[in-house]
């Protein structure tokens, strides 16, 4: 009797299959979008997974999606959902603290602690602004749509009380700093305001964004030493604006369409298919001044050899860069994460190796003392 309740069932499963085949791709296709999911060109998966039927995530999206209803929008306009922002904010910091470092030490987890925190408020501030400036523009462009105060989830004083917010708590971490850095600090609120508005002035916005989002760069540095140290933190600055020059640029050509048609502009439609060229003479120019920054530390042989990872990751990044695709565009802005990262580790150990060399050399004055 279960014989034949499974073979019923294994034919009825077939019939199923075989009808669902015959339907036409057409067909298939408007079915799949009337329920709500993204049609083939969408290539970013969907940000809000279904309440059953789904594995356990810690994801940011999943995190962000399990809090409370009222808060999901709040959340969305601080990006955490996707926080290769912050990321890409929070990493110039970490070069900065950990190369302020004393040799033979770890970079101060208090002050990395410190600055992940004020990451995650500015650049939860930043996109807050940004979303007010561009609100009107954000209902244009079909991946900035569903943004919360283009799709109407938040007001736009709503959105001010909340930016309010956020301000306040990144002066409180902002506060817990010497007076050069709280002052350093504070200048660069001007170029959080302002950078969202370049896009609508020149083909450089990218420039503007890597002016703002490397100043961790200088304030990491003076966070530990107490003032900047020109040497060190002009050459890590440049290099981080160079670095921010290259993913930015590929993350502007997944809108470069309709960016074109609502009038915005940006270094993808500047550079159009001569980017690859440009964000090589970016990268050169990034490794250059990290190599400086190297000389003017007195850094070991594990700092260049992140160095050289750097660099071949950036070539494979740019050489297989395909600016037509945006889920390509995607994933190589994503990819940029592990570059910040392997620099971050090339300085720790680096610093660490100091210590190895300081003793190594210690003997050998010791020995030539004895002899």
């Amino acid at each position: 009797m279960l014989a034949s309740r499974a073979a019923g069932l294994a034919r009825g499963l077939g019939a199923v299959t075989q009808a669902w085949l015959r339907v036409p791709r057409g067909c298939s296709l408007a079915l799949v979008r009337a329920a709500g999911a993204p049609p083939t060109g969408d290539w970013r998966p969907s940000a809000r997974p279904g309440p059953r039927g789904r594995l356990l995530s810690l994801s940011a999206a999943a995190v962000v999606d399990s809090a409370p209803r009222p808060l999901q929008p709040y959340l969305r306009l601080m990006r955490l959902d996707k926080p290769i922002g912050t990321w890409l904010l929070y990493l110039p910091c970490t070069w900065s603290i950990s190369l302020a470092a004393e040799p033979g030490c770890f970079p101060d987890w208090y002050m990395l602690s410190l600055f992940g925190t004020g990451a995650i408020l500015m650049r939860g501030a930043g996109c807050t602004i940004n979303d007010i400036w561009d609100r009107d523009y954000d209902r244009k462009v079909s991946r900035t749509a569903n943004r919360p105060i283009a799709a109407g989830d938040i007001s736009t004083f709503q959105s001010f009380v909340f930016l309010s917010g956020q301000l306040t708590l990144a002066l409180g971490v902002l506060l817990c700093l010497n007076y050069y850095s709280i002052a350093l600090g504070a200048a660069s609120l001007l170029l959080v305001i302002t950078y969202p508005l370049m896009k609508r002035i020149t083909y450089w916005p990218q420039l503007a964004l890597g002016l703002t989002f490397n100043w961790g760069a200088l304030l990491g540095w003076s966070a530990i030493k107490g003032s900047c140290d020109p040497s060190v933190c002009l050459p890590l600055y440049f290099s981080g604006i160079m670095w921010t020059l290259i993913y930015d640029t590929i993350y502007a050509h997944q809108d470069k369409k309709d960016d074109a048609l609502i009038g915005l502009k940006s270094t993808a439609l500047r550079f159009s298919e001569n980017t690859k060229q440009w964000l090589s003479g970016f990268s050169l120019a990034m490794l250059g001044a990290l190599g400086l920054v190297g000389v003017n530390c007195d850094q070991t042989a594990p700092y260049y050899a992140a160095l050289a990872a750097v660099g071949a990751h950036l070539t494979h990044q740019i050489y297989t860069l395909d600016i037509h695709r945006p889920e390509d565009c995607w994933d190589k802005f994503v990819s940029n994460r592990t570059i910040g990262l392997i620099l971050f580790l090339g300085i720790v150990l680096g610093n660490l190796w100091k210590e190895k060399e300081t003793e190594e050399t210690k003997k050998n004055i010791g020995s030539r003392l004895e002899n």
